[in-house]
């Protein structure tokens, strides 16, 4: 498993993703660990090497004795990043995370190349908050709070619907050391940021739900975005941990802070639409449009290439696999039936299995008509049959599909 010792202290972490790309560090809440951020791993990889950890007193880091200080957890953060050779990072904090980053902003800002400050404050509430919770914890464990702090990571909508992340959050939670949790409150208690905010020059995103109970947008968020120069706000329909209660629209704005800074120029949008074609078409046929483009139809190629496949099929809130999806289910739904089998025999070789051409197809039977969905039937068997190199077993029923 992964432990690196930083700041006298082992801890876990993840790093994920390619190493030429830059780093965004996540930071989880108290009371959760790194796995909290699994929603938004697969997108962000895309684009990022993204490190996980887990905050001194969570999940597998150690958990040592005394209370703990969000200085601590910044130096740890330093350490981290230090050992693995990573000298510059955009850093996504929430709740306690948040905190960390704004000690980081405060303190390292050569370091941070842009700042999430999620669902987060620059003063967690008043010392007898903290202090009743730590008393209780010490008491009854964590399950003498956990009803309580679940009704306060999450909407009650939200549990009501059973969602399976407020199980995964409880179960989290529970197992959460008692003593490391204790400790953690404690450095949220002691930490006030109020008068060095100022200081924070780093490119900011701070982001709110706005059913959070714990870190409201009044007295938290707007101080945040007040005295933090340049800063941007997103506001989420979501609790606290509002990157798991909206977590494809957290994902769509952390990218849409972060990638302005990401921003290639039209020639490298072109390189990357290019590279994304080959990726989802295959070489062969990008070399055969590419042999048979003539200066009649050279400026339609370089059109689709650039804004197409650069531009749309680049874009990160969709993966590969569900824009092909789309992209089959409209073409039959359209009867362009050339560039369907197109995306049939492309997508069989790169990834797309047959169960994922029958749900689509099935959908499309629906909503786009039976003998659509016919055609692409017969079509996507044929391709099937050319993948697997031999036919599929049928019964005589099975020569119309109508």
């Amino acid at each position: 498993m992964p432990f690196i010792n930083a700041n006298r202290v082992r801890i876990f972490y993840r790093l994920e993703g390619k190493d030429s790309l830059p780093v965004l560090v996540l930071s989880h809440s108290i009371g959760t660990d790194h796995a909290m951020w699994s929603p938004q791993v697969p997108d962000l990889t895309e684009c990022f090497q993204v490190l996980r950890y887990d905050t001194r007193g969570h999940g597998a880091s150690d958990c040592p004795s005394g209370e703990y200080s969000v200085e601590q957890f910044g130096r740890d953060v330093l350490e981290l990043v230090g050992a693995l050779k990573i000298s510059k990072f955009a850093f996504c904090g929430l709740s306690m995370g948040g905190a960390i980053g704004q000690w980081l902003g405060i303190h390292a800002p050569e370091q941070v190349a842009q700042l999430i400050l999620a669902n987060t404050s620059p003063r967690f509430g008043t010392p007898e908050y903290w202090n009743d919770r730590i008393q209780a914890v010490r008491q009854g464990g964590m399950a003498a709070i956990s009803d309580m702090a679940l009704g306060r990571f999450f909407s009650p909508e939200f549990i009501a619907r059973s969602s399976p992340e407020v199980a995964n959050i409880r179960s989290v939670l529970l197992g959460t050391a008692p003593q490391g949790y204790a400790s953690c409150c404690a450095a949220l208690r002691d930490f006030d940021s109020r008068a060095e905010l100022p200081k924070i020059k780093t490119p900011t995103l701070v982001i709110v739900g706005e059913k959070d109970v714990s870190t409201p947008f009044t007295g938290n968020g707007d101080i945040l975005l007040r005295d933090i120069a340049g800063a941007n706000l997103l506001r989420l329909p979501a609790a606290h941990l509002s990157n798991l209660e909206a977590p494809r629209s957290f994902t769509a704005g952390l990218f849409a802070f972060l990638r302005p800074a990401m921003t290639r120029s039209f020639e490298d949008a072109f390189r990357s639409g290019f590279e994304v074609r080959r990726k989802v078409l295959g070489d062969e046929h990008v070399d055969r449009a590419t042999a048979n483009k003539t200066e009649f139809t050279k400026d339609f190629q370089e059109l689709i290439t650039r804004y197409a496949w650069g531009g749309i099929w680049n874009r990160p809130g969709l993966d590969h696999r569900t824009r092909r999806l789309l992209v089959l289910v409209m073409m039959a739904a359209l009867g362009r039936w050339e560039e369907f089998r197109l995306h049939v025999s492309s997508g069989l070789a790169r990834g797309l299995e047959v169960c994922d051409l029958e749900e689509s197809l099935l959908q499309t039977a629906i909503y786009a008509g039976v003998p659509a969905a016919n055609t692409a039937f017969h079509i996507a068997q044929e391709e099937i049959d050319k993948t697997t190199g031999q036919k599929m077993k049928r019964s005589p029923a099975d020569s119309s599909l109508h």
